[in-house]
């Protein structure tokens, strides 16, 4: 990727766009490709996006996979699943990854007789690649926030400190201390 062409600052942004997007584990290969060729459109509109976006993806799955041989065999994310998977085996509807609050209403009012809701969003997962820290949002089966003391949120903070996973309440959502380093595919 050129720097000059496109300018220093569009380059770092759509670098680190593409590093969010490919170490999130969550977006495939065309969903990437999408969102980068969006950003190129709106960041550098006089780059290739056809051209670029590969190389954005290429060089951000290279980064990924040298850094992948250096981890564990069992990573932060891989013991966050497993929390999700019970809660979900409990009737806790899941929704990763999401666009918004309003896809993660829209999954648990599709349920059938939820037992309430833990989602965090897309910029959320962003936010944990880069920092270190998940928010997880838990909701009641009306959608109103868990509060202190109740039992959905404490089921959510136990089974989160079962799997090691450092985490806290604050200010309506759960704030959950983890490496990200989900393994993906491409």
């Amino acid at each position: 990727m050129t720097d000059q062409v496109i300018g220093e600052r569009a380059a770092r942004e759509l670098r680190g766009l593409a590093r969010v997007l490919v170490r999130s584990g969550y977006a495939d290969r065309a969903a990437v490709t999408a969102a980068l060729t969006e950003a190129v459109r709106e960041d550098a509109p006089s780059a290739d996006p056809a051209t670029l976006v590969p190389e954005l993806i290429d060089e951000a799955v290279a980064a990924l996979a040298a850094d992948s041989a250096d981890w564990p065999d069992e990573t932060d994310p891989d013991r966050l699943d497993v929390v999700l998977a019970e809660l979900e085996s409990l009737g806790v509807v899941v929704v990763r990854y999401c666009t918004d609050h309003h896809d993660a209403r829209q999954a648990l009012e599709a349920a059938a007789e939820p037992k309430g809701l833990v989602f965090f969003t897309d910029t959320d997962v962003w936010h944990a690649v880069d920092f270190g820290m998940l928010e997880l949002k838990v909701w009641h089966p009306d959608t109103a926030n868990v509060a202190p003391g109740e039992p959905l949120l404490d089921d959510v903070l136990a089974l989160l400190h079962e799997r090691d996973l450092p985490a806290v309440f604050d200010e309506g959502r759960i704030e959950t201390t983890l490496t990200w380093q989900r393994r993906v595919g491409y």
